[in-house]
C-alpha cells in the first residue's frame, strides 16, 4: 500500500495551467542535497495519511479541481503507483507527475493515464551521479525522456541551481542537451534553504545563475524560459 506523507488541497502553482490538488509520497531512492523535502526521502513503510481518505478527499472536488499531482518523494518509487492513478483518472481528474525519472519501466507502465510530467533533470549527465548520490541514474532518466518525448506527453524539464553542485555552465550544458534531444520547456529552480539545512550557500552564490550574462544563452534556446 501506499505511503502517503500528505496532500495540499489547492495549489496554482504545482501543474501549469491547472487547478489541482497534489499529494506527496514518501521514499525516494535518491540523495540530492538541495532536496525540498528531505523528510521525504526515507520510505517509513507508514503512511501519515490513508489513500482511502485521498479518494474520499477527491471526490468531493470533481468540477472544483482540474488535476491532481502525485509528488514526493519519488512517486513512482510506490509499488502500486500505476493502480493509483488509474483510480484518480476515473474520478475525473488530469494527472501530473513529478518524478526524477529514475524508475522509466514504471513511467511507461501509467504512461496512458498521465496528462502532464515535471521531470527533474539534476545535472549533467556526466556529473549524475555524484549530485544524486547515486551511481547509474543518468541513462534511467535519459530513458524516461525519451519515452516523454516519444509518446508526446506534456512535460517541463527543470533544474535545481545548487550552487555546491553547479555553475552557471553546467546548466547551458544541460539545456543545449536538452534542447538537441528535443524538450521545448525547460525550468530553473532557485535554490531554496530547507529544514536541516546545514551550510546554506550565500545568497550571491544562488543568485549567479540569474544574471542577465547567464540567462541571455539560455534565452536563446528557450525563449519561454520558466524561471521559479
Amino acid at each position: 500500500m501506499a505511503t502517503v506523507a500528505g496532500l495540499v488541497p489547492f495549489t496554482t502553482i504545482d501543474y501549469p495551467g491547472c487547478l489541482a490538488a497534489v499529494v506527496f509520497f514518501k521514499g525516494c531512492p535518491l540523495k540530492c542535497p538541495f532536496c525540498h523535502n528531505p523528510d521525504l526521502q526515507e520510505n517509513e513503510n507508514k503512511g501519515e495519511m490513508e489513500w482511502g481518505d485521498i479518494l474520499s478527499f477527491l471526490s468531493t472536488r470533481k468540477g472544483k479541481l482540474d488535476g491532481v499531482v502525485l509528488s514526493g518523494g519519488e512517486p513512482l518509487m510506490q509499488p502500486d503507483i500505476v493502480d493509483l492513478a488509474h483510480q484518480v483518472k476515473e474520478l475525473g481528474f488530469k494527472i501530473g507527475v513529478h518524478t526524477s525519472g529514475v524508475y522509466p519501466k514504471k513511467l511507461r507502465e501509467m504512461i496512458a493515464y498521465i496528462d502532464w510530467v515535471g521531470l527533474d533533470i539534476k545535472a549533467p549527465w556526466d556529473k549524475y551521479d555524484t549530485v544524486c548520490g547515486r551511481p547509474k541514474m543518468a541513462d534511467k532518466v535519459k530513458e524516461s525522456l525519451s519515452l516523454l518525448l516519444t509518446q508526446g506527453v506534456a512535460f517541463e524539464a527543470r533544474t535545481t541551481c545548487d550552487p555546491d553542485c553547479l555553475t552557471p555552465e553546467d546548466i547551458l550544458t544541460i539545456a543545449r542537451e536538452l534542447k538537441v534531444n528535443g524538450v521545448q520547456t525547460y525550468a530553473l529552480q532557485h535554490y531554496r534553504t530547507f529544514k536541516g539545512d546545514k551550510h546554506p550557500p550565500e545568497q550571491s552564490a544562488i543568485n549567479q545563475f540569474f544574471t542577465v550574462e547567464a540567462l541571455i544563452p539560455l534565452k536563446k534556446l528557450y525563449p519561454n524560459l520558466i524561471i521559479r
